[in-house]
């Protein structure tokens, strides 16, 4: 099952398998980002600036509470039953569905949440101002286990952990993405690298890398550019394992299915480059072959 939001206020419930709709609601304004609490509820942000809970099996529909700006990115903690929300008025919610009163505690951030990814109990927020702050879900009246800067010059597009949850990678507007870890002695070996540009003659064109997924299987990486490009990287062994045809639009989305054998990609553009007439914004299922997400060890 594949979740889809969109600037059209409408959540979308797709049997990507069957290219199947199985269901859709609708908020006030444009829906910026969703996640799955378990095969029938799922959790939905946005414009409106309100975090709701739609169950697709009954139908039934809650606002748990909302934010004073929009929601930009949300998490589901299921070890801990909790659902996060990243908003542009610099906060972070986190709300128990199960309780009357859902947010347990509003965490101040020190700009706009613009990305958010969740290792185990770790919350990893990129804001603003290229703060990365690092939360422990299991001890947050302590504050932020670590504040950072990104090792990026420029804006933070997306941040997602780890599978083995050691550390996370970050993508940004000038077309780089960074490989960061938690521990203090292995962050020393953090790197980064260019990717998502096109050099003709002299000229180089930059594009922002707008997402980031990791395989669940192999840990190996995806990257979606403005460029309409999708990368997939080997981060161990620093090196690209496959890239993907070029899409009609740039890529503002990527999620890999359980077992890895799926990679649903948004082609939409991000108007990076101001208004244009309208293209078309879709959705594809792409069916990964083994060779294209195996690492392959440096000899």
């Amino acid at each position: 099952m594949l979740l889809v939001t969109s600037w059209d206020s409408t959540v979308q419930l797709h049997d990507a398998q069957l290219n199947q709709l199985r269901a859709k609601y609708e908020h006030k304004a444009a829906v910026l980002d969703c996640c799955f609490s378990d095969d029938t509820r799922a959790f939905s942000g946005g414009l409106d600036c309100g975090l709701t809970m739609h169950d697709f099996h009954t139908a039934n529909e809650q606002t748990l509470g909302s934010h004073k700006a929009p929601i930009r990115c949300l998490e589901h903690a299921a070890e801990m039953g909790l659902v996060v929300s990243g908003s542009w008025d610099k906060t972070v919610g986190v709300w128990d569905v199960r309780a009357k009163q859902p947010l347990v505690k509003s965490l101040e951030q020190p700009g706009k949440v613009f990305t958010m990814s969740l290792a185990g109990t770790r919350l990893v927020v990129g804001t603003s101002g290229r703060h990365v702050n690092i939360w422990d879900l299991r001890r947050l009246d302590h504050g932020p286990m670590q504040k950072r800067l990104s090792s990026l010059k420029y804006q933070t597009r997306v941040i997602r952990c780890f599978r083995d949850q050691t550390g996370y990678a970050v993508g940004s507007v000038e077309g780089r993405v960074a490989v960061e870890y938690f521990d203090a002695e292995a962050h020393k070996k953090k790197y980064a690298f260019k990717c998502h540009r096109v050099t003709k003659g002299n000229e180089t064109k930059v594009y922002p890398v707008n997402t980031l997924a990791f395989n669940p299987i192999y840990g190996t990486f995806a990257s979606g550019g403005c460029d309409g490009i999708v990368s997939i990287w080997d981060g161990a062994n620093k090196k690209r394992l496959c890239q993907l045809c070029q899409y009609p639009e740039g890529i503002s989305s990527l999620a890999f299915n359980h077992d890895g054998s799926l990679l649903a990609i948004a082609s939409s553009y991000t108007f990076e480059s101001g208004a244009k007439a309208k293209t078309p914004n879709n959705v594809y299922i792409h069916a990964i072959q083994d060779n294209q997400v195996k690492p392959k060890p440096r000899k």
